[in-house]
């Protein structure tokens, strides 16, 4: 297994507040929390997320965005510089070192006092373009794959800013999250390498029920 271990350079949490322009609440809005914070099933501590069927839960318990994205984003939209930083994305972790080419859904990290694991990558909605103040940057973030991932949570427990993020176990090496998103966004993904993904240790089941009738689908239009 590949030795992974990064510091969690900062944690974030947030209260629901209104999204401009039109007012709809969201729990994009994050703070940097200092010192120990209580991680539990559907998540931490005194974050919030506003729309309950699409966001939170436990199998999107954290919301993990790799902060060299940011590099890439501030080159896209420098009018934006001045907010395009860890936490702009309703990301509860910001690291360094880990992207979605690096890691593999059913990564199981400690953290902490904490284990948890990666269920499923981030689905970009359309309050990215009005948090970012840019139509069309939910199309980019998704068509790039810089999606961020979400983690659920095996064992509950405190983490802090500063503390290793480290990889414990690896049940699927071959399953990247680069890998996943751009298979499960394909016209006609491979029927086989499909319902492999959807067997998966980890995946969140709504998705791996998704893929296996995809899979069904397809095979069926294939006779």
């Amino acid at each position: 297994m590949t030795a992974i271990a990064v510091p969690l350079q900062q944690l974030f949490i947030g209260t629901l507040r209104p999204l401009p322009p039109e007012g709809q609440m969201t729990g994009m809005f994050k703070h940097p929390a200092s010192g120990a914070q209580t991680l539990g099933a559907t998540g931490l501590h005194g974050d919030e997320q506003a729309d309950l069927r699409h966001h939170g839960g436990p199998y999107k318990a954290l919301h993990h965005f790799p902060a060299e994205h940011y590099d890439d984003f501030t080159r896209l939209w420098p009018e934006r510089a001045a907010i395009l930083r860890p936490g702009v994305m309703g990301e509860n972790l910001s690291t360094h070192g880990l992207t979605e080419a690096t890691v593999c859904i059913g990564d199981v990290f400690s953290l902490g006092s904490c284990r948890i694991q990666i269920s499923q990558p981030r689905q970009p909605c359309w309050k990215i373009n009005h948090r970012l103040d840019t139509p069309g940057a939910s199309s980019h973030v998704a068509e790039s794959g810089r999606t961020g991932w979400y983690y659920q949570v095996l064992q509950a427990g405190t983490c802090a800013a500063g503390d290793t993020l480290t990889l414990i176990e690896r049940p699927s090496p071959w399953l990247t999250l680069a890998h996943y998103w751009n298979t499960i966004n394909a016209h006609r993904p491979d029927i086989a390498v499909l319902r492999r993904i959807a067997a998966a240790p980890g995946l969140a089941p709504d998705k791996a029920q998704r893929h296996a009738d995809r899979a069904n689908w397809l095979e069926t239009e294939a006779r």
